[in-house]
């Protein structure tokens, strides 16, 4: 028998009633049993393995891709139900751009249907009151994507208890650039504060301008013309905008206060990255044996970040691959706990 129709006759088992009936309460009680131990907050999935599913089955690799999203919306259910609170899925590279123009737009295409289904009143976002949030460069999107976009990020921006992040088009490097762009800019911006009689830059100032009166060009400052007016901060610094030889250049930027580079952080780079103000990431699952991250969340993988690279292809991912992954990451915490001897792990709500 081939695998299509094997797959086909499994299928049509699994939908007969009994079967259904008996595999809905069996995975209630499963994550029911797993929501008693520690959850992670914030999971990752590289849905890899689609186009692979569709030449192993010869279907249309937009079939493949439709069978992925299906696959997505179940893994997404049985996430929200055992208590993650951020699910972020690796949607579309900005890498994917060099594929087929047909592969490409069909890719787009069912984007624009899919996430509104997904964000539909009273559909799966709604249901676990998920908010969805597409992190990537808008300017590569056609305009009727990013319609679709926006009406779904607007129609969830009030769910508050979950959120999924949709990276489309998306590259981890991309986003870390556009996160140290973003600081720059930020830090090129003069506080909104006034200058206090007694800062660090009217002391610095004050030395500076003693310094330059005690020194022998101080006598073509004495010839000079009396300015007509004195600043209210300071009696010793003039405010006229006349140059005298050698006299220090002027500086449009003087009087005004700008945030210390040096106070810059990872923290920092982490509050101007995409995923700002989301949990650390604890689990990043790829499937189809591929064992890379291909520019996906590089920033966010840190120290106690699991990595589960499983064979199976997304497509076929489904509870019963996610269940042990999630049974091992809760003994690996449990294990870190008893060695640390800190509190339990935040549970399901």
């Amino acid at each position: 028998m081939s695998s299509m129709h094997f797959t086909q006759l499994r299928k049509w088992m699994l939908e007969s009633p009994p079967v259904e009936w008996g595999i809905f309460h069996l995975r209630e009680m499963l994550i029911g049993a797993m929501r008693q131990g520690p959850i992670p907050q914030h999971v990752a999935f590289v849905m890899d393995g689609n186009r692979r599913f569709a030449r192993s089955h010869k279907i249309e690799t937009v079939e493949g891709h439709n069978l992925g999203f299906e696959a997505l919306a179940k893994i997404l259910e049985v996430c929200y139900k055992s208590g993650v609170r951020v699910v972020t899925v690796y949607a579309f590279s900005i890498e994917n751009f060099k594929r087929s123009k047909y592969e490409v737009d069909a890719l787009m295409e069912m984007a624009k249907l899919k996430i509104t289904q997904l964000s539909q009143h009273g559909d799966l976002l709604d249901r676990y009151g998920a908010s969805v949030r597409v992190l990537g460069q808008r300017d590569l999107v056609k305009e009727d994507v990013l319609v679709a976009i926006d009406r779904a990020v607007d129609m969830t921006k009030n769910n508050g208890d979950a959120v999924l992040n949709i990276c489309f088009p998306y590259t981890s490097r991309d986003e870390i650039v556009t996160a140290i762009k973003s600081t720059i800019e930020d830090f090129s911006k003069p506080l909104t504060t006034q200058v206090r009689p007694f800062s660090q830059t009217r002391i610095t100032q004050k030395i500076r301008s003693r310094n330059f009166s005690s020194s022998p060009h101080a006598s073509l400052r004495a010839s000079s013309p009396t300015p007509s007016s004195v600043s209210d901060i300071d009696d010793s610094v003039s405010s006229t905008t006349t140059l005298y030889p050698e006299s220090p250049p002027s500086d449009s930027r003087e009087g005004s206060v700008y945030p210390d580079p040096e106070t810059i952080t990872a923290n920092t780079i982490d509050d101007h990255l995409f995923t700002a103000g989301d949990p650390p990431l604890d689990l990043l699952i790829r499937t189809s044996g591929v064992k890379r991250l291909s520019d996906f969340m590089l920033w966010q993988c840190h120290e106690n970040t699991e990595l589960v690279f499983l064979d199976c292809l997304w497509p076929e991912f489904d509870l019963w691959h996610f269940m042990p992954v999630l049974i091992e990451w809760q003994w690996k915490q449990r294990h870190l706990e008893d060695r640390s001897g800190s509190g339990p792990k935040i549970k399901a709500r």
